[in-house]
């Protein structure tokens, strides 16, 4: 009886082992893992600057020759603006490759809050340095110093990019940052830094385009023409290449990184549509001085663009995403690696 039961019990095993199999067969096969999600830019992109290198083109062509005796420049003139971005220039190559060490060998995977304030802070620090030790060499005061005034211009600028508009990328966007951060108002403060030195680099690098285009073309709506659209060209541009270059950084990203290239970098390109041409004018031979004298007409120079992106911004959130502008954060706050702040 015992051998019986056995037999049963193993014939009932085997029995339930080939009807598994068979079932096993006739299931649908499990799904496959889910591709990685491609951190490059779509493929309208291409679309995109076709479209804005052939209206260069086209613009370009029906241009005029300057008037007899005009000097068609990148830089300007010699003196004390031609010396300050001249240093911007080379200085950029110091941070860029700075940047492009640390995220080549991923080195921001050890850093804490404090190695962030650090490495962003002293990225940043010399354009600062430099301007008030010039500043204290002849006895001249800073706001006759147009690299003082240009970094008055650019720190104010940036401060209000990150303080406000940061928002509208959390909310319209859906970005995020979750770097281990000293926070201010949900930024992390090393943002608010490496702006710093971003922008100066880029406001010199749309100098060099805007006065090549101001000085090697007959004055006239035709050279107006292009002059504004070099400015939405770069804007646009200079927005992607950011967001391009950054794209393998794992603690800033997006919920939807197809938007975030085409409709993210026009949104951020609107910064530059108002900042480009204004910072050009700053000290700019031949152009109505918009700022003023001194340091004050800087800083109010600075805040009237910033206030004008803040209102395309916001007109922009409204006509074409319609989301909810949401600010939460705080005034000070301490996030640790992969959690995003309190917004």
């Amino acid at each position: 009886a015992v051998i019986e039961g056995v037999g049963i019990a193993g014939r009932n095993a085997l029995a339930q082992h080939m009807l598994n199999a068979i079932a096993s067969l006739l299931s649908s096969p499990p799904p496959p893992p889910p591709q990685p999600v491609s951190k490059l830019p779509p493929f309208e992109q291409l679309y995109i600057f076709a479209a804005l290198i052939a209206g260069l083109l086209l613009l370009l062509a029906a241009q005029r020759p300057p008037p007899k005796g005009t000097v068609a420049r990148w830089l300007p003139a010699p003196g004390e603006k031609r010396v300050y971005e001249t240093w911007v220039l080379w200085y950029s190559i110091v941070w860029m490759g700075a940047f492009g060490v640390i995220i080549a060998l991923e080195l921001y995977e050890e850093f804490t809050a404090a190695t962030y304030f650090l490495v962003c802070g002293g990225l940043a620090a010399p354009l600062v340095l430099r301007e008030l030790a010039r500043g204290g060499a002849d006895g001249r005061p800073l706001g006759e110093r147009h690299g003082a005034r240009a970094q008055l211009w650019i720190a104010i600028f940036g401060f209000i990019g990150n303080y406000w508009y940061t928002h509208y990328f959390y909310c319209v966007l859906r970005a995020r940052y979750t770097v281990p951060a000293w926070r201010l108002n949900d930024v992390p403060i090393c943002m608010y830094l490496a702006t710093h030195f971003y922008f100066s680099s880029y406001h010199v690098f749309a100098n060099l385009a805007l006065r090549r285009v101001a000085t090697g073309f007959a004055p006239g709506n035709l050279r107006t023409a292009l002059f504004a659209y070099v400015v939405c060209a770069l804007s646009y541009a200079t927005a992607f290449m950011e967001t391009l270059t950054i794209s393998h950084f794992p603690y800033y990203d997006f919920e939807d990184r197809h938007m975030a290239y085409t409709l993210g970098s026009a949104f951020y390109g609107i910064y530059f549509l108002v900042s480009f041409p204004v910072y050009y004018a700053l000290d700019e031979p031949g152009n109505t001085p918009l700022e003023g004298t001194g340091l004050r007409g800087v800083a109010l120079s600075s805040l009237g663009a910033g206030m004008l992106v803040l209102l395309l911004l916001d007109l922009t959130r409204l006509a074409a995403a319609g989301a909810p502008l949401t600010i939460g954060g705080k005034l000070w706050e301490v996030t640790p690696k992969g959690l995003a702040g309190s917004a």
